[in-house]
């Protein structure tokens, strides 16, 4: 049997590497898929299906999309829950001695999209790992896009219908779940019966109850932000965020330096809703069709940003039943209310305040552009606004959030100096630093619109 051409067999051994995923490889100005690959987007997609020569009697199965689209494409696979590798080109084909170098950039799984157009604006994108151990459990839940990150433990006596209140309060789009999780048919089951969810089994020696990892690169915090000081009594949670650290890192394949904060919290906090009852509330979608029209939220929802629109959501999900808690709460919407000069300034202000939280991610991923550099600018400039709003008012709440304000002026001032106000669309067309902010990158400048002039002095 002849061998395969030079070119496949590199796409065949990254392929081995990620064999639960649809393989994106980057061939020019074309991602394309081969093999099943090729045969399953192709019927997804409804795209033409073609081969390519691979060095053996039959051409092998192809399909391709443009990379500037790939975009479009992805989201798509992932709607209809699919995992997809990104693998692109590592170095200039100009100056490639022989084949191009390749390498998987990125696994985009329904759990880890940050692609803003593959997202609702005011709803978390959440992905949870479970941990099963004899009959308790650990959980951790993160949201990649904002950072949000939080973790429990399951340990009573009617252990999985609480998970599945868990389930229910976040509506993951990914589960991450050790063997002994995955195995229990029965429990996986009634998951899928009642929730739309892709499932990925990951390594059990990924759920490890090392605590150092976590105590060193994370602040760890209860509901009310003090810190945590029984870690040690928590390796349920321990395991869990261990295994989902471990699993966003080998999919996103950067350091998430945006997620730095574990809220650590009790399932007694808030009220136990299980899902039949958030259901039949229609507290955040319709019974019939899943649509916000017609719930709590949509009724309540008035929120000027995506940030509070997704806030919202959280506390609909999960009602307090802390006394103090809740009169703090109702309180400052009751300042709220009374007060319409304030109501009114507050509103005025966030209006031009874009997802800070979401771009805060993208900045981390390192997929920002200058156009979400300037939007991060303009919501920081609109904070100094808010906190001044916020200076006078009586509810412990809101000072609470006065208190807690930071301005970011540092960052405000760093963008200012730095990017211009109309930056290109994309970082590789350039012109995208002010002139003055950096003596070098001047020169540069200078040098491509008075090279003649340069080179002569």
């Amino acid at each position: 049997m002849a061998e395969y051409s030079p070119m496949m067999q590199r796409y065949l051994e990254t392929k081995e590497e990620y064999k639960d995923c649809i393989l994106f490889y980057r061939l020019g100005d074309f991602y394309e898929m081969f093999f099943d690959d090729a045969i399953t987007v192709s019927r997804e997609l409804e795209l033409t299906l073609t081969g390519k020569d691979c060095g053996q009697a039959e051409r092998a199965p192809m399909c391709g999309v443009p990379h500037h689209a790939a975009e479009i494409y992805i989201s798509k696979l992932i709607a209809k829950g699919y995992k997809v590798a990104i693998c692109e080109q590592l170095e200039d084909p100009k100056t490639a001695k022989g084949i191009v170098k390749r390498g998987v950039i990125r696994v985009v799984t329904p759990g880890t999209v940050i692609e803003s157009n593959m997202l609702e604006e005011k709803k978390n994108n959440y992905i949870m790992s479970i941990v099963k151990k004899g009959i308790y459990y650990g959980i951790a839940v993160c949201d990649v896009t904002t950072g949000d990150f939080y973790s429990t433990e399951i340990k009573e006596n009617n252990n999985f219908p609480l998970v599945l209140d868990e389930i229910a309060r976040y509506s993951p789009a990914e589960l991450v779940v050790n063997s002994m999780m995955y195995d229990s048919t029965e429990e996986i089951s009634k998951i899928k019966e009642r929730f739309e969810i892709y499932f990925t089994r990951f390594n059990d020696k990924f759920f490890s109850e090392d605590i150092n990892t976590i105590v060193e690169n994370y602040n760890l915090v209860d509901n009310d932000d003090n810190p945590i000081k029984d870690i040690d009594k928590r390796l349920f949670s321990v395991a869990s965020i261990n295994a989902l650290v471990e699993y966003l890192k080998q999919t996103q394949k950067t350091s998430l330096e945006h997620i730095n904060k574990i809220i650590m919290y009790n399932t007694t906090r808030y009220m136990s809703l299980d899902i039949n009852a958030r259901r039949n509330l229609e507290l955040t979608e319709k019974m019939r069709d899943k649509s916000k029209k017609g719930t709590l939220l949509w009724v309540l929802d008035k929120t000027s940003t995506s940030m509070g629109g997704r806030h919202l959501r959280r506390w609909i999900n999960d009602p307090l039943i802390d006394v103090n808690e809740i009169n703090k709460r109702l309180n400052a919407v009751k300042e709220l209310k009374e007060n319409v000069m304030l109501r009114g300034d507050i509103i005025e202000s966030l209006k031009k305040v874009y997802d800070i939280e979401r771009l805060a991610g993208k900045i981390s991923y390192g997929n920002a552009n200058g156009r979400d550099m300037i939007s991060l600018k303009n919501s920081l400039s609109k904070l100094p606004e808010v906190k001044a709003v916020l200076q006078n008012t009586s509810s412990t709440m809101l000072q609470e959030l006065y208190n807690n304000l930071d301005e970011l002026k540092d960052i405000y001032e760093l963008i200012e100096k730095s990017i211009v106000e109309d930056p290109p669309m994309t970082v590789k067309e350039g012109g995208l630093i002010k002139l003055g902010y950096n003596e070098e990158i001047d020169k540069l400048k200078t040098a491509t619109t008075e090279g003649k002039n340069w080179l002569i002095k």
